[in-house]
């Protein structure tokens, strides 16, 4: 009886481990709190801000996350920003790719409107966006103080209006797709203006291949969705209902 209680218990310890083992692996969208494009943009600034400006070091850092510009926002962002940097316009150059992550912005914040529902997915993506917005923060701050604290009240609003779907229903908070939709017309607007684009239109919003199947991976791995605890409870439940089995028929022996 004690080594077949014994067996079970490692089972439910194996089992419960390699749950939160597949949880903590499946998430691939990276620190949620960085977007590659905005830390390129950073690492830009740096070179072309020494003295010469070093646009090689520029170029080799914007190919980096060509490939990602590119399918998410088509070719000719990436060529006109290139094309500055051959030129070494430096400041042609900073103004494109300020204009690049706005047009980022925008391609995260599409995004979470059309997976509103998708709590985790959103959060993910506004900590993205904003994580984008971050980086051109000290270029708003300098121009328009005002217009900085704005927008991050914006967005800390945009996250508010996410809702929080709780954990077993504890610190449940109901959406809100339309607070939302005005949050996000009021950054794009506002960053729109700010950085004088004619458009915000991209090549397309879709994210990538890499970035929807994490998604899906990490839809049934997500502990704070009550769905995916069932299949954990259930075997909880057959393991402890065997063991207490055992136990009984053994004492009826």
């Amino acid at each position: 009886m004690y080594k077949k209680t014994i067996f079970f218990s490692f089972l439910l310890v194996f089992v419960l481990n390699s749950m939160f083992s597949a949880t903590a692996h499946a998430y691939t969208y990276g620190d949620p709190n960085k977007e590659d494009v905005a830390e390129a943009y950073k690492e830009m600034l740096i070179k072309l801000d020494q003295n010469p400006p070093n646009f090689a070091e520029a170029r080799k850092i914007y190919d980096s996350v060509k490939k990602e510009i590119d399918m998410h926002m088509g070719p000719e962002p990436s060529k006109i920003i290139l094309d500055r940097i051959e030129a070494k316009d430096k400041e042609a150059a900073i103004e494109n790719m300020e204009k690049l992550l706005v047009l980022n912005i925008a391609r995260r914040l599409e995004s979470i409107e059309s997976k509103f529902t998708e709590y985790d997915t959103s959060k993910k993506l506004l900590a993205k966006a904003f994580a984008t917005y971050e980086a051109l923060s000290p270029r708003v701050e300098a121009v328009n103080p005002d217009l900085n604290k704005e927008l991050k009240a914006d967005f800390d609003q945009a996250l508010n209006a996410l809702g929080n779907p709780g954990l077993f229903g504890v610190g449940k908070k109901e959406s809100d797709l339309d607070a939302f939709k005005e949050n996000k017309e009021a950054i794009l607007s506002a960053l729109q203006k700010e950085f004088k684009l004619k458009s915000l239109e991209v090549g397309h919003f879709s994210e990538s291949a890499t970035d929807t199947e994490a998604a899906k991976k990490k839809e049934w791995t997500d502990v704070s969705n009550i769905r995916n605890w069932i299949p954990l409870l259930l075997i909880v439940a057959v393991i402890g209902s065997i063991v207490i089995f055992t136990i009984r028929k053994k004492k009826r022996r």
